[in-house]
């Protein structure tokens, strides 16, 4: 009888270690060094289309040292089945495509400046005169070709000196990250949250950047052309393309671009130090070369950060300018700047960093737009997760009319940044982008079950992971909470308290029950 009961025993562990990739007891480890050069084959191509290499991530993540040679790979800048020499051709496209939109922000920074000034020489007084000053300074920094370097290449300035790793600005984001409702702003020292969107009409605007009805609207150029067709970046073509929109002079003008400006650098000199323990190297930035780049995106009130910070602020601001004027239906709205942090706190060149970040905007971007239709899918989908899982939970919600699920608002727009530590969120998101670049290259069912992987690849895991936060906490929720604010105090409260790899293992159970009921 003994006997039976260690065999049934045996028979359910091993079928709970096939069920669960990311159970603790069973969880691999990284990705390791050793292991990623080993994935290689003598042309510098990805062995058996890359299966085992998403495999490996889905089950551990990657180790910290090869993030930035991987991530690439992850976020669709190379193709699984991409070699040695075609992603060096990629690269150089990638170099030239970025410092183009360098260049672009420049000259609409500098037009900004200058009519400015002619606007207040215009004007009358002397106060003018300090400003015209130190305006006049900086046109004439950003017409040198030192600056142009520094801001469009930064890679350069990444690896004069030790090659600093990149920074992660985590900046601080307002709860209600850009378009909340005022339940999101009880937790946030800011509660008043700035628009970042131009085309809502944002009071602020200063007259400096009301004056730029007189400069030339954005140059109607594109950066993809002649790369599309064989552009990793392309989008899937169930992703919306930025480079698909109406040309930038038809979609938003200078005005609006200065809209973005204004707002990005207020976000960027206000992002924390967590990224410090992961990036020691650009933790110890010089002043002077902080300051150097600070300068050649026209950053300023800086003063009171460590030159570290300064020179983070000045990575995010060059790094969200570009992708502004790249995706300019979107533009820039707060939260952007905490999706990008931990990017570049991984990848020390701008343009590779940039570019991933297009990556991974192709599906974040639909949290940023103003109509928030991708928000309301999202959180329609975590409904629906609920909904199948646990009934009891659901008609509870109902009864708060709650079942919207607008409390995991955050958590969708920020893809849990608020909720988790920088290591959680990265390990987190490459599980998730696992699952995507399985996606893109068209890894079926067939194959995940080939290598004891029961669940399928899915583009909505992080949905499947905030449905299994909230599950977490059914008992809680049932039984003491009694309005909807409860409920998003209580998901407020979650970060800190996290385990990932719990959180990744009850998502993968989910996927596994009602992936093809979703």
């Amino acid at each position: 009888m003994a006997g039976l009961a260690l065999a049934a025993t045996l028979i359910y562990s091993r079928r709970g270690s096939l069920k669960s990739p990311w159970s603790r007891r069973r969880r691999k480890r990284v990705l390791s060094p050793h292991q990623w050069k080993r994935l290689y084959t003598p042309d510098g191509k990805l062995r058996d289309g890359g299966l085992k290499f998403l495999k490996k991530i889905r089950s551990g993540g990657v180790d910290p040292s090869i993030r930035a040679e991987v991530w690439p790979f992850l976020l669709g800048i190379y193709e699984l089945s991409s070699s040695k020499e075609e992603r060096d051709t990629i690269r150089s496209q990638k170099r030239n495509q970025y410092e183009n939109l360098r260049r672009e922000c420049r000259r609409i920074l500098k037009g900004r400046i200058e009519t400015s000034k002619l606007r207040e020489c215009g004007g009358t007084s002397s106060n003018g005169a300090s400003g015209n000053g130190e305006n006049e300074g900086f046109v004439q920094g950003l017409d040198s070709p030192g600056s142009e370097d520094v801001v469009s290449a930064r890679d350069s300035l990444s690896t004069e000196e030790g090659s600093p790793e990149e920074e992660d600005s985590d900046q601080p984001v307002n709860d209600g990250v850009h378009r909340a409702s005022n339940s999101f702003a009880e937790d946030d020292d800011n509660s008043g949250v700035i628009q970042a969107d131009a085309s809502a009409g944002n009071s602020e605007s200063s007259d400096s950047d009301s004056s730029l009805e007189e400069s030339e609207g954005f140059q109607n150029f594109s950066i993809m052309e002649g790369s599309e067709e064989n552009d990793p970046d392309k989008p899937a073509k169930e992703d919306s393309s930025p480079s698909k929109t109406e040309g930038w002079s038809k979609a938003h003008t200078d005005e609006d671009f200065a809209t973005w400006q204004r707002i990005i650098r207020l976000d960027a000199v206000r992002a924390n130090a967590e990224w410090m323990v992961y990036s020691p190297a650009q933790a110890a930035v010089s002043e002077e070369r902080a300051v150097h780049s600070a300068k050649a995106v026209g950053l300023k009130d800086y003063d009171h950060l460590e030159p570290c910070r300064i020179f983070h602020a000045a990575r995010l601001v060059a790094i969200l300018e570009a992708y502004a004027l790249y995706d300019s239906e979107i533009g820039y709205c707060q939260g952007m700047s905490d999706l990008l942090s931990p990017i570049i706190a991984v990848i020390e060149e701008d343009y590779m960093a940039f570019w991933c970040f297009v990556g991974f905007m192709k599906k974040a971007r639909h949290n940023f737009r103003l109509d928030e239709v991708g928000i309301r899918r999202q959180l329609n989908i975590v409904s629906k997760i609920i909904k199948c899982k646990d009934s009891h939970l659901y008609r509870h919600l109902e009864k708060l009319q709650a079942e919207d699920c607008f409390f995991v608002y955050r958590m969708v727009v920020v893809l849990f940044r608020r909720e988790l530590t920088f290591e959680q969120t990265v390990c987190l998101w490459e599980v998730m982008w696992a699952d995507q670049a399985a996606i893109r290259a068209g890894i079926g069912k067939s194959a995940w079950g080939r290598i004891r992987q029961r669940a399928p690849p899915t583009d909505d895991l992080l949905l499947y992971a905030i449905a299994a936060s909230v599950l977490q906490r059914r008992k809680l929720i049932i039984e003491k909470y009694s309005s909807m604010d409860e409920i998003i105090r209580e998901c407020n409260s979650m970060a800190g308290q996290l385990d990932v790899w719990k959180l990744l293992d009850d998502a993968h159970d989910l996927v596994v029950t009602l992936h093809d009921k979703i």
